[in-house]
């Protein structure tokens, strides 16, 4: 999705206007460089005119030089506060960007993240971010410093000679038809850089998660060939890049040397007709020189704003990336009349459908009620809408048709942080941050204390491990918690979820990867807590599930069998078919009791 200019200036504006005090500051400093910049040629030239007169004067001399000396210094001064007092504010600017970008990508919901790969967002929120500070730290008030720097010069050279100040005016709006030609070229080539861009930190994000898969099957050469094909795109956008700001660059230089060269020829024309007393027009050669100074003052801002141009394009490629993710609306908000809740752990579906794309129904009608404190499982064929279920209750999609009640209150009605919080879940694929093993029980809560974490730790078991760990709790977790086993990281989950106190516990296969012994432990360690919390668990290994008061049994989105273990073995329908299946090496009279 494309954003049009005035939109992104008004975007971009809207971080800037906290600091436009600061901004003006800056201005006023640029103003007043700008003129002392302007007034050293004149200092220049009165130098001149005196040494080309009679009789010199040396003290006049003296004080022109100090002025000068002076002025540059004094400029040098306000040039490092403006500079000082820009790359703060912008780096000020930036940072709040970067926080609304990545407090708006938490704020997304599961299935907009399944639509944009992790390496784009990155990309967002890190390289898009990082091009707009040269943007707020240069590019807006340089502009306006060639500006004013044009529009001053062009004045001073009217005042000293407007024939040839006219000439330069009427040569100036070449510059601008060549920036005309530019400008769409550019920003098309930077919008593609940026798409490159976006397009490599999501292969290399993917493929260095996955990296142990593509080397177990020997895929190395295949994905290199597929990074160097995105890494010649690449290339060839940046070489285009290069090539069209390299035409546009010295085509600007060119008719800076074109100008000089006419105004040389007519002024020096004029000069010599003068001192030949041919004319009456006064141009002296002083007048000349300084003249020729004032062109080049007069282009160099010119030259700069066409370097920036080059910035500008690609600050706004970024910007487009950036306000386009920064634009998507959230699935997942609080309703205006929201509430807060202590949950008590009543679950109710009511004809509950619900579809993840058209015309895919994964849930069909589905209905049952969970009451608090009761130990729930859900069983089924792999795609049957068991954790679905899960992702409903935790508010993570919206259903299309039926309702959700959580103690009786519409899931809709209740606030998602108020919700999420009290629930605790344990997944199979346990995900652990970098940092230490405490730091990954407390995941920056700070009302969980040392004595919470040790107490939830004895809970499930995980103390007697953390104490043969060289640092204890305090042992350092690499990325993903690499560094520790299946089993060693679940156990820690199984603190994390216990030390947060939840009022539901949730668990989605959350024994399928580990050893015996470990799953053991966690079995042990439910039954310890399950007096307490309402437990809703998804497991293909049934062994797990047999002590719930309730189980449901789904096939192809619809429950088709319900009941206790017991209950659902003398049905001999679904459910005795998946046991049978896993214990298929047993004595089947001993598996069911009567």
């Amino acid at each position: 999705m494309k954003i049009n200019d005035k939109a992104l200036w008004k975007n971009l504006f809207k971080y800037l206007k906290p600091y436009l005090f600061r901004y003006f500051v800056c201005l006023v400093m640029i103003v007043v460089v700008v003129f002392i910049d302007l007034l050293i040629p004149r200092l220049v030239q009165e130098s001149l005119k005196t040494l080309g007169e009679d009789v010199i004067d040396f003290k006049k001399l003296v004080n022109l030089f100090i002025i000068s000396v002076g002025a540059v210094i004094f400029s040098a001064i306000v040039n490092y506060l403006q500079s000082v007092l820009l790359g703060y504010t912008a780096n000020r600017i930036v940072l709040h960007i970067r926080h609304d970008v990545f407090t708006h990508i938490q704020s997304l919901s599961h299935h907009q993240f399944s639509s944009e790969p992790v390496g784009k967002l990155v990309t967002r929120a890190t390289s898009d971010v990082n091009e707009l500070y040269a943007l707020y730290a240069n590019v807006i008030l340089n502009a306006i410093k060639n500006v004013v720097t044009i529009i001053g010069v062009f004045i001073a050279m009217m005042l000293l000679n407007v024939k040839l100040a006219l000439i330069v005016l009427a040569i100036f709006p070449v510059v601008v038809i060549v920036t005309i030609v530019c400008r769409n070229k550019l920003r098309k080539i930077h919008r593609e850089v940026r798409n490159d861009v976006s397009n490599m930190n999501a292969f290399l994000s993917e493929n260095i998660t996955g990296i142990k898969t593509i080397q177990v099957y020997h895929q190395e050469k295949k994905k290199y060939n597929e990074f160097n094909e995105r890494n010649k795109s690449l290339k060839k956008n940046k070489i285009r890049e290069i090539f069209t700001f390299g035409v546009f660059r010295p085509s600007i230089y060119l008719i800076y040397i074109l100008s000089v060269v006419v105004i040389m020829f007519v002024g020096g024309n004029m000069a010599i007709k003068f001192n030949l007393g041919i004319t009456t027009i006064v141009l002296t050669y002083d007048v000349l020189y300084t003249f020729y100074q004032y062109i080049a003052k007069f282009y160099n801002p010119v030259q700069a704003l066409a370097d920036e141009y080059n910035v500008l394009q690609s600050a706004f490629a970024a910007a487009e990336k950036i306000f386009t993710i920064l634009d998507i609306k959230p699935e997942i908000v609080d309703a205006p009349d929201a509430i807060d809740i202590e949950l008590k752990g009543d679950i109710e579906f009511k004809h509950v459908w619900f579809k993840y794309i058209e015309d895919e129904w994964v849930l069909k009608d589905v209905s049952f009620k969970i009451n608090a404190k009761d130990v729930v499982a859900f069983v089924g064929a792999t795609g049957s809408g068991k954790t679905t279920i899960l992702s409903l209750i935790t508010h993570n999609y919206e259903i299309q048709k039926g309702e959700i009640l959580i103690d009786g209150i519409d899931i809709k009605k209740i606030k998602i942080s108020s919700l999420r919080s009290q629930i605790g879940q344990m997944l199979q694929d346990v995900f652990l941050f970098s940092g230490d093993v405490k730091s990954n029980i407390r995941l920056d809560d700070e009302n969980i204390t040392d004595s919470d974490i040790k107490n939830a730790s004895d809970e499930v078991c995980l103390t007697p491990i953390a104490d043969n760990f060289p640092n204890g709790f305090d042992e350092v977790v690499y990325e993903r918690g690499n560094n520790f086993s299946l089993g060693e990281r679940q156990l820690i989950s199984f603190a994390r979820t216990v030390a947060h106190h939840p009022k539901l516990i949730i668990l989605d296969e959350a024994t399928s990867n580990i050893d015996t012994k470990t799953e053991t432990i966690i079995k042990d360690s439910l039954e310890r807590i399950i007096n307490n919390n309402t437990m809703i668990m998804v497991a293909h290994r049934l062994s797990t599930i047999q002590h719930a008061n309730k189980i449901f049994v789904f096939n192809k989105g619809e429950i088709v069998e319900e009941g206790d273990h017991q209950s659902l073995l003398k049905l001999r329908g679904r459910y005795y078919d998946l046991y049978m299946m896993q214990f298929e090496n047993h004595d089947k009279k001993e598996l069911v009791k009567n």
